[in-house]
């Protein structure tokens, strides 16, 4: 059908010029790899949306289990017992690229799919990535992260996951065109493709799926949004979880930043320059008050005035719950994400990242907020 992305002519001669990735046999099968640190309250669902894809040929499930303490690990060792589609490694550093890497190794099939314990694949989402994969032969395939939430809090956090100022505006927050893309949520990739250029970068903790597909398209293939495919995600569930996840994934953007300068896009920028107007702002507040400089100064404050509008207007503007609860989380999601996020891009661009660790997957059982 002509409206059917999946269905459209294949690429022109011009976007043929890049790279193809190789194909594979009709049936060859598909591997999926999941790293897995506490996510007892997750993983049982995850593992049932990768187990009901509709895959033409062999499909197995491979599970990097890090070291939890909220019987992530006993429920992973019962699923394998209940379908032996699903194979466990060791991934005792608890590292996301680290777990990744050897779930790949020990896969046998010559198409991996990321999948991730926090999330669930709509169904089709295989069976749809291939045919794209096939399509396009681009060297990844991603398509839209629809954020979701159980309680006002994760609403919250899923509306601002799912709104452009969220998150910056990419792609995979919401994107509508298909066609090529900086990155990719998640990911379907030959291995061949993965073989060819390292499989993940153990030494970045996060930020590994950026970089893997930087190295994807320096290696002359093309990276491939296709808004068709769904995964739902399911945000941290606590304030002071959410808080240390973007602390720590700022940090390490801008490790990101040292590494490869301006190849980041323009809009990881903003978070950085936000913590910098704030604190700009403060110290004229101040400066102020004490009379040391005069009202023309004040001009320094609209940029922060006009940060709290927007998110004022998120707040109250449509899209997410509708409740009062989910509206004044919403007014500290926001600002939560954006200035942990800043900070720490503005500690590991100057300092490095070196050993940070999202410490938001390392405590125990979530406890969800009101």
């Amino acid at each position: 059908m002509r409206n059917d992305p999946a269905e459209r002519p294949s690429p022109s001669p011009r976007e043929r010029s890049r790279r193809q990735a190789p194909p594979v046999p009709a049936g060859s099968g598909v591997s999926f790899v999941m790293p897995v640190l506490n996510e007892h309250d997750y993983l049982r669902r995850a593992v049932e949306t990768v187990l009901e894809q509709q895959v033409y040929g062999p499909v197995e499930i491979v599970l990097a289990l890090g070291p939890s303490s909220d019987g992530t690990t006993e429920l992973a060792q019962q699923l394998a017992t209940e379908d032996d589609r699903i194979l466990l490694v060791d991934n005792p550093a608890a590292d996301i690229p680290v777990g990744l890497n050897a779930a790949i190794r020990a896969s046998s099939h010559p198409t991996i799919v990321r999948v991730d314990a926090h999330s669930e694949l709509a169904p089709g989402y295989t069976e749809r990535a291939l045919r794209t994969l096939e399509r396009t032969r681009a060297g990844n395939v991603g398509g839209v992260m629809r954020a979701d939430g159980r309680s006002p809090f994760q609403r919250a956090v899923a509306r601002a996951y799912n709104s452009r100022i969220g998150l910056g505006g990419g792609a995979y927050h919401g994107g509508a065109q298909e066609g090529e893309a900086e990155s990719a949520y998640l990911g379907v990739m030959r291995r061949a493709v993965l073989d060819e250029v390292g499989l993940f970068d153990e030494s970045i903790r996060r930020g590994e799926d950026w970089e893997l597909n930087l190295r994807i398209r320096s290696a002359g293939y093309r990276v491939w949004f296709d808004p068709a495919l769904s995964v739902t995600y399911w945000p941290r569930e606590s304030w002071h979880r959410l808080a240390r996840q973007f602390l720590a994934t700022g940090t390490w953007r801008g490790e990101l930043v040292r590494r490869y300068g301006l190849r980041n896009s323009l809009r990881f920028f903003a978070p950085p320059a936000l913590v910098l107007s704030v604190i700009l702002s403060l110290v004229v507040g101040i400066l102020q008050l004490t009379g040391a400089i005069g009202p023309v100064w004040s001009i320094l404050h609209v940029p922060v005035l006009a940060y709290v509008l927007l998110v004022l207007a998120v707040a109250i503007g449509p899209g997410g719950g509708s409740g009062l609860r989910d509206k004044l989380w919403t007014l500290a999601v926001l600002p939560t994400m954006h200035l942990a996020w800043g900070t720490g891009f503005l500690g590991g661009l100057l300092r490095g990242a070196h050993d940070t660790v999202d410490t938001s997957r390392l405590a125990g059982r979530n406890t969800p907020l009101p």
